[in-house]
């Protein structure tokens, strides 16, 4: 996926493919709930933060169709000193929602941000702009 910013908000365009199904001709839950995930830890971009996941709340309304284009975004609803609470969605084209997610995202601590960037050193430019 490709994340982009767009005001105070991080989005992301999904096609789903036929291996991505559970259901026959849907996409799975776990998929979206991933989608979700990876969005919505991506604020921390916006504070130019690394985060990982400490509680994500789902709430699925809709199937989605194999093939039908998704957009997912995801921005910080509250925000505090090493801690985000973030909300999302994934909708359709038209708005329409099929998921939508309220989480608590914790900056990642700074011996595991040091050693991912000695492993990876390709992320150590992340930040610029």
């Amino acid at each position: 996926m490709v994340f982009r910013r767009q005001g105070d908000r991080i989005m992301a365009d999904f096609i789903p493919l036929e291996h991505q199904q559970g259901f026959p001709g849907v996409l799975h839950g776990g998929v979206i709930a991933t989608l979700l995930d990876e969005t919505m830890s991506r604020t921390g971009a916006l504070r130019r933060e690394w985060l990982v996941t400490a509680r994500l709340d789902i709430r699925y309304r809709q199937p989605a169709p194999i093939g039908q284009p998704l957009r997912v975004w995801g921005e910080i609803a509250r925000q505090r000193k090493g801690a985000v609470d973030a909300v999302g969605a994934v909708e359709f084209g038209d708005g329409a929602v099929v998921a939508d997610a309220r989480g608590l995202f914790l900056e990642l601590p700074n011996l595991v941000a040091t050693e991912a960037l000695a492993r990876y050193p390709e992320f150590a430019n992340y930040w610029v702009t």
